[in-house]
């Protein structure tokens, strides 16, 4: 295994990587007749973040036996960008003002320029995924419909006390997960991988992919104005994440009545009942031992991959993300 310092350096030189081909995309476009759509979406294209997705299809093409990283940056590009569609929609639908302490872009923008900056974002992710093989597209059409069908779920499911795990997972899988594992699986297939390879990391995304969403729900519920949204927008709005869900289904009479209440009449000043009552459930530990098992099963399944620096950091990019403030 690498060290933590190093892991980290080689997780940043790849990060930059990353950085440095979505700024060159984006001046490319600045220079054409999509000049004013670009000049939209570049911001928030632009904003940072850990580029997970992109850095994970890196590392996959490589532990799935690549060897020039050109012939997966479109990939990785078209993962970031299509993510950061959903994103600049997934506000729209929240109806949120901030995301990583700045305006959102339709708060910023209006509604309407954000969604037409939501939708070329995603074309032109098409655009880059549909470079590749159709089993390629194949994929990435599939989780693009699965995005929409997790979003469609959460709907309904909004202020649904009767909401269950496997609801949860269904929403999760869709919205979240699905598109880690088609990064990581669509890199092994342009690796020209064996389909033993491919499968595995699609498991290991799927796997890395639901564990981020769990820290997402726990971060929603004890994390600090740094992450850069207010602590509790989950809440506010009704969604059933699972440390909710298990404390519904955990609590029994007058405690059970009690979260039903807050959650129904939910405010600021009631966050140190909410905390207490997901304590008494167990909740907090029961996600965090959730997070833990999905992280083993996602090491599990690269196990069987050759050892290769590109592997670690996949581990690495796995624990990090479980380590995560933001």
């Amino acid at each position: 295994m690498v060290s933590m310092r190093s892991a980290n350096e080689r997780l940043a030189n790849r990060r930059n990587v990353v950085d440095e081909a979505l700024e060159a995309f984006v001046q490319e476009r600045m220079t054409g007749s999509e000049a004013p759509a670009m000049s939209l979406a570049r911001d928030v294209l632009l904003a940072g973040g850990k580029r997970y997705r992109p850095v994970l299809a890196l590392l996959a093409f490589e532990a799935a036996g690549g060897g020039d990283p050109n012939e997966v940056m479109d990939l990785a590009l078209s993962a970031e960008l299509i993510h950061t569609a959903t994103l600049v929609h997934d506000d729209i639908y929240d109806q949120s003002k901030t995301r990583r302490g700045k305006p959102t872009l339709h708060a910023s923008h209006g509604i309407a320029h954000g969604i037409i900056a939501g939708d070329y974002l995603f074309v032109l992710g098409f655009e880059l995924g549909g470079r590749y093989e159709a089993r390629i597209v194949e994929r990435m059409a599939r989780t693009c419909a699965g995005i929409a069908t997790g979003e469609l779920l959460q709907f309904e499911h909004i202020d649904d006390l009767a909401t269950t795990p496997e609801d949860y997972y269904a929403i999760i899988d869709g919205k979240t997960a699905g598109a880690f594992a088609t990064a990581c699986s669509c890199a092994a297939i342009v690796a020209n991988a064996p389909d033993s390879t491919v499968e595995a990391l699609d498991g290991f995304g799927m796997e890395v992919g639901r564990a981020f969403q769990l820290v997402d729900d726990m971060l929603d519920l004890t994390g600090e104005a740094s992450m850069g949204k207010p602590r509790g927008t989950d809440v506010h709005e009704g969604k059933m994440t699972l440390p909710i869900i298990h404390a519904l289904t955990m609590l029994h009479g007058v405690e059970r009545e009690q979260l039903a209440d807050v959650l129904r009449n939910f405010s600021d000043d009631r966050w140190e009942e909410l905390t207490y009552l997901l304590e008494e459930a167990g909740s907090f530990d029961y996600a965090l031992q959730l997070i833990e098992n999905h992280l083993d099963r996602a090491l599990a399944e690269i196990d069987s991959l050759p050892p290769s620096a590109a592997r670690d950091l996949m581990s690495e990019v796995a624990r990090l993300s479980q380590s995560r403030r933001t």
